[in-house]
Formats: structure tokens, sequence, C-alpha cells
């Protein structure tokens, strides 16, 4: 199967829509002439006479082209509606959402009992395996499952078979998807930092010049379900176009946004911010942001990615952090091999697994106490204060991004015998305290095995009984909580047993499978590439990744490293056996 192994083609389909936005941009526009609108989303692709289908098919050809047609949404799905009965071609209004389903699908008769007596009726029988579907507000919903539907078909007048009960909605095949949509992230905030946090969504990839317009729309929107509650969005839900996308004479693309409100320039930043990075993966252009027809920040009228504040350092470790390893009790540099200063990497501790905080700062370790373990939190290289939570397992701590990169971060997290997650906050007095977080929407709690924050703070990934699953972090004044998990991959990854983030929406999983030993995964589970297997001896037993660093790995023998898919294995400079690597975060 192909499933979802298509990274590469993204990057070739978003460099070939890029070339064609500039190239379509430059010609378009006469030296004198008025700025031209960018097509908006509902106004869809250019009106087109949809050919009838062909003659003759038979009721089984009629179901699998109509689900083929799916591919093209332009004016309503007019392609796959040719297939549909006269009357019925107007009527039918599918569910919002796209079903996705693996490419090999079947079009059988359904049972004979089932068939009507009329000869001029079959019932088809469609069948898949559905993959996940794209949600109303275009974001992909991992879950793979059987999908049967039976799809009802008539003998019309002319002789020519069409439906006359279709789906409920729009069912479309993954290659048909990759297709048709492209993949694009919008930026909101951390809660309380300035960290920016992706939202995977998948827009109409075609016309390529309206895809600023849609992204746009897309990102005034707001977050996705999946993320709502966890991020900010200084944007806000008030904010509209003031009157179409354009591009200017010069080449700007305009964006006219009304309904910001008397917001201070630091918050206009941010929002600039938002539309800027969300923009840059579908254009190349200058951006003019407009606020009620003036600069959306005054002094600033157009902005490149390259005019942004650095907002990624609070949530990205410096270089200068090598990342550490744990190796027979001691915390070891990752970069050296040596023991790091204090307790920690003296001996002083017996420590079972650690984490550096994403400045460098701190470091939480989990220490074996008798037949129990501790979990102990302070300054790097320092004596390190005994929290208050006895457990016989905890997993690997994972760090909360600090508000800014020059303060301390002031939560952890780690979850307690498989079962309760629990994040060690520090009071007012400078105590560590733990606090415990709601998982209750956890469908199948199952046993937690490990857990990684994202380096943003919006979101967690958990193995959970062997399963990859993402779910976002919503804070109150009440606690934390973990909402809208969703299983990834759950067909390919069955046996997860680390995992980490390289970025803000990608993964990398490693299991005790000689099947996949490494995976990468995108945040939303549609996107899956296996890492080349050679050298390493599974199972696997820990990974670690970070934005720009190579990954890095523990199976049987030591330490492995890669900096890409594909790439062969190598020996880590500082294998050791019994070796678990992590990069700060």
């Amino acid at each position: 199967m192909r499933r979802r192994r298509r990274s590469a083609n993204v990057a070739t389909l978003v460099s070939a829509l890029l070339l064609a936005i500039v190239t379509a941009s430059c010609a378009a526009i006469p030296t004198e002439s008025q700025p031209k609108a960018i097509p908006q989303p509902n106004a869809g692709q250019a009106t087109q006479e949809v050919p009838e289908p062909e003659l003759g098919l038979d009721p089984l050809s009629v179901v699998r082209e109509f689900v083929r047609n799916s591919v093209q949404p332009a004016n309503d799905y007019a392609a796959s509606r040719a297939y549909l009965s006269g009357p019925l071609r107007e009527q039918w209004q599918p569910d919002p959402s796209l079903r996705v389903i693996e490419d090999e699908f079947g079009t059988v008769y359904a049972p004979e009992a089932e068939q009507p007596a009329d000869p001029n009726e079959r019932v088809v029988a469609l069948r898949a395996v559905e993959v996940g579907r794209l949600a109303a507000d275009h974001s992909f919903i991992a879950g793979v499952e059987d999908y049967r539907t039976p799809v009802r078909v008539r003998r019309q007048a002319d002789g020519e078979w069409r439906i006359v009960d279709p789906p409920d909605g729009i069912v479309i095949t993954e290659n048909d998807f990759n297709d048709a949509y492209l993949q694009v992230p919008v930026y909101f905030f951390a809660p309380d930092s300035t960290a920016l946090v992706s939202d995977l969504r998948y827009v109409v990839a075609r016309p390529q010049s309206g895809l600023p317009a849609r992204v746009v729309d897309l990102l005034l929107s707001g977050p996705s379900d999946g993320l709502t509650g966890a991020v900010r969005n200084p944007i806000g839900e008030s904010a509209t176009l003031d009157s179409n996308v354009t591009i200017s004479n010069d080449g700007a693309l305009v964006v006219p946004l009304t309904g910001l409100g008397e917001e201070p320039v630091q918050e206009r930043e941010l929002m600039a911010a938002q539309v800027v990075r969300s923009l840059q993966h579908v254009t190349t252009s200058r951006v003019k942001l407009l606020s009620d027809g003036t600069p959306l920040v005054s002094g600033q009228p157009e902005w490149r990615p390259s005019d942004l504040p650095a907002y990624d350092t609070v949530s990205a470790p410096s270089a200068e952090l090598p990342g550490l390893m744990t190796v027979n009790g001691r915390v070891r540099s990752l970069g050296t091999g040596a023991p790091i200063e204090g307790p920690a990497g003296s001996g002083a501790y017996q420590v079972v697994s650690a984490a550096q905080a994403i400045n460098g700062n701190q470091l939480a370790v989990v220490v074996s106490s008798g037949d129990q373990v501790r979990l102990r939190v302070g300054d790097y290289g320092a004596q390190a204060q005994e929290v208050e939570l006895t457990a016989s397992l905890l997993t690997r701590p994972t760090w909360r991004p600090p508000v800014s990169k020059d303060d301390k971060s002031t939560e952890v997290w780690t979850v307690a015998d498989g079962g309760q997650v629990t994040r060690v906050q520090q009071d007012a007095d400078g105590q560590w305290v733990a606090l415990p977080v709601n998982a209750s929407e956890l469908s199948d709690p199952g046993w937690i095995s490990a857990l990684r924050l994202s380096r943003d703070g919006a979101r967690a990934a958990l193995v959970v009984d062997g399963k990859l699953v993402v779910a976002s972090v919503v804070r109150t004044a009440s606690g934390a909580t973990l909402r809208a998990p969703r299983v990834l991959q759950e067909d390919r990854l069955t046996s997860v047993v680390d995992v980490d983030w390289i970025d803000h929406d990608t993964l990398v999983a490693v299991t005790s499978s000689d099947r996949a030993p490494v995976a990468r995964v995108s945040v939303d589970g549609f996107q899956f590439d296996q890492y080349n297997t050679s050298n390493l001896t599974p199972p696997m037993r820990a990974v670690t990744a970070a934005p720009g660093r190579p990954i890095v790995v523990a199976d049987r023998s030591g330490l492995w490293t890669a900096a890409e898919i594909g790439a062969v294995w190598v020996p880590h400079g500082q294998s050791a056996a019994g070796a678990e690597p992590f990069y700060p975060g």
C-alpha cells in the first residue's frame, strides 16, 4: 500500500504551486491597473461544463465512477453529481465532511435478499477501509474502520443507470485526496507565551490563484475543533475580510481585515505573525496587511516571514544544548559522553529517566528509591527537590515551555503507574507540587507508557497500550485537561514504545516491531513515513527528536542517528548499551 507516504510529493506540489502563483501574479498584472481580486473560497473553480457519464455503464461502474469523480469539488461536486438521477442532482446535500478511504475499494451487488423487486433497480454495496475524514473545519481526523454503505441505482428512461440513493457524504480515495487538497498549517499561539502553534488544515489545491484567500479564510474561522481551548487566537472571532484578497500593482498580496478592534501594537504584531506565517506555505509575495483600510501595524505596511520576530525560539532548544542521555543510573552529555555536574551526573541519584527544560536551565529526574520511584525537580547541576509523588513507575518527565526564552519553566509532566497523568507545578513559594490532569476523554485509558508535551505546550503525545495518541492540552483556572484524543495510524503503529516531537506538527515513534521500527507521523495522522531499517536491531527502546536535529534512537545495541527519511542509521558518537537519549523539552 502507498498510504500516506507522500512527504516528497507534498514538497513538490507546494513548490509547483508557489511557482505558479508567482508566475501568475507577475504575468497577470499590467503596469497600470486596479488590484485584482483573488477568488474567494466559496467562489469555487471557474464554471465549466461537466460531461455526462460514459454511456452504457453497469450499476457497479456507476457507483465506482461516482466515487472517483469526487476528486473534483468544483461547482459543488458537479462531476460526481452527474451520476445521480436527474432531480437528485440538484437536491443532494452531502455531509460537509469527507470520508477518505483506501485506494483499493469494492463495488459489488448486495445479496439478493436485499435487492428490490423492481428489475430496474439494483443495490450496490460500496465497501472500503476508511482511514479518516476531512471535517467541516478542514482538519483531518484519523480513524481506521470498515466502511460499508448500500447505494441504490435505477435504470432511467434512456436506459442509463443512475444513483437514486447516494451515500450521505463525499467519499474520496487517499490518492485522489492528495491530488485535490493541499495541507497547510495555520498558526495560533500558546495560551501564555509567544510560542506559535500550527494547526494542520487542508484546502482545495486548485485553482492555484485562490490558495491565499482560502488559507486566510481558514485562519479567520479560528482553530480547528481539536485545538479549541488549547491555543490563543489574537485575531479573534470577530475578524473578517473587508473585501477580497487582492494582488496590488507592485505584486504584494493585499489582505484587508476588519473587526479587529482597538488592540495594542503588541497584539497586532501577533496577528501579523498569524497571517504571514500561515500564508508562507502558499505564496512568496510580500503581504500587505490592512485593518479597516490602514496598515494593521503602524509603520509596517508590508510583511515577509523574515520581518517577524523569532517566535519559535521559546519552543525550540538552542543549538548550544547537545542533549543528554541516561546511562547506568547517571545523566551524561549526548555531545561528549561526560557525566553532567551535580548529583544527577555524579551517581548520588540512581537515575531511571530524566528531562532537561527547553532552555537548559532545569532538570527533572525520576530516581529509584527501593521498590518505588520518586521525581526530583530543580536547577540543572544542583540538588533537586523531591516531589510528593510516590509510584512504582513514572514515565520519563516532559517540560512545559516557559513564558519566554529567558524565563524558567514552572511545570513538568509525568504519568504515575501507567494511569494517572500528573503535572508537577511550582507554587508561589518555589515548591514543586503534584496535581492530577483530567484525562477522562481517553475513551480506553489503557496503560500509558510514554508522554511527551509538544514544545509549544499545546498538545501531548502519549503511548497508550502500544498505540500512538495525540490530545490537546486545555488549561483553565481549575486545572489541565487532555482534550480530543485521537489515535494515529492505528493499523500500522500497534506496538509503539516511545515518541517525541520533531517539530510543531510532526512526531517520530519507535516500536517493538521489526516491520516498522521507526516512523514519522504528522500530528493529524494523515502522513506516514517509515525510516530506513538498516543497522537497527529491534525492538527499539527510546527516541528523541527536536527541530533541526538528527533523530537519535536506542535499540538493543546502543544509540543510532539519522538525519532524514531513507538515510542509513549510523552509530551515535556516544553510543552505549542501555543509554536513553533526550533533547531539551
